[in-house]
């Protein structure tokens, strides 16, 4: 009998091991486009990773949408993504499972137009002249939704008009001419202002300036109470990475280029045309926009309820 207690306390012992000795996996979701970008340094460069005082695995996964990336925090694939802020004011509303933990970038948005008909909202609404943008429900809806507000429209008026597509896929239906108007961001938006035969609907400039926040991270709630070791390292990391793409465009520059097929020259450009910054701006007035236009049904209350106690901002 003693034997046989032996035995069965080495093979527990055994089978503790891997479980003591195997590191922390975090999986971070992320999307397209240069407001991206401390994403893309912070995933090469490994800053998270060299936060986190141990082993540590992150898996990164690149998604189409902010929808995509709630299913996956909803199912517990996903702790961590990087979405357009409404889309992820969206999310805390429904309950996902997630907050705010850092802003990302704020950038440029514009309305393109290759139709020299279309000047201004008034040749759009009540039109059938379809727009493309990245998502229904994605922060370009939203801040098209505001555009249309802030000049007397109502702000779904031109819901119906929408045509979801991904960035890349709306600038080129723009430049062949399959579809008369893009609403996008950075690099595809200044790409479309340098290409002739495009001109600009300039009322959507004012809707949403850049210095507010566009890219924002989320992480999920269990992460940030049952893992607080995992989360600051993620928040540190995340830190980094946005002072890194401060202090080093050029160096950025040669990480981002890799990804979306712009030259380097090109890059550096398009990445100071952008602002970045893990301090929020905005996304207050953002959820109180989107509650009283019936994007989400729950009032998101203060900034607090939107954002995890570490985050500065508005």
């Amino acid at each position: 009998m003693k034997k046989l207690l032996t035995a069965l306390l080495i093979a527990a012992l055994l089978c503790a091991v891997p479980a003591l000795a195997e590191g922390a996996h975090l999986t971070i979701a992320y999307q397209y486009g240069l407001a991206y970008a401390p994403v893309v340094v912070a995933m090469t460069e490994g800053f998270i990773e060299k936060a986190y005082d141990g082993d540590l695995e992150v898996e990164w996964v690149q998604m189409s949408s902010g929808a995509d990336i709630n299913t996956g925090v909803m199912s517990g694939s996903v702790d961590v993504g990087f979405m357009g802020v409404g889309p992820a004011i969206t999310g805390i509303s429904k309950n996902v499972g997630y907050k705010i933990f850092t802003n990302l970038s704020g950038q440029e948005h514009g309305l393109m137009s290759n139709d020299d008909s279309i000047n201004a909202l008034e040749d759009i609404v009540g039109s059938e002249n379809q727009v493309a943008l990245v998502n229904i429900g994605s922060i370009q809806h939203i801040i098209l939704a505001k555009c249309l507000s802030d000049n007397g429209y109502d702000a779904h008026a031109l819901d119906a008009n929408l045509v979801a597509m991904k960035h890349p896929d709306g600038m080129n239906a723009l430049m062949t001419g399959s579809l008369p108007l893009h609403l996008t961001t950075n690099p595809y938006i200044f790409r479309e202002r340098e290409t002739e035969g495009l001109h600009e609907i300039e009322a959507l400039k004012a809707a949403w300036p850049k210095e507010n926040s566009f890219i924002v991270g989320v992480a999920a709630v269990d992460l940030h109470d049952n893992r607080p070791e995992l989360y600051k390292a993620l928040c540190d990391g995340l830190t980094e990475a946005i002072d890194y793409v401060n202090g080093n465009l050029e160096a950025t520059a040669a990480l981002t280029s890799q990804y979306d097929g712009n030259s380097v020259e090109d890059e550096i450009r398009y990445l100071g045309m952008g602002s970045y910054s893990a301090e929020t701006q905005g996304i207050e007035d953002m959820a109180r926009f989107m509650f009283d236009n019936a994007f989400i049904e729950a009032d998101p209350g203060n900034y607090s309820n939107l954002v995890f106690d570490n985050v500065k901002g508005n």
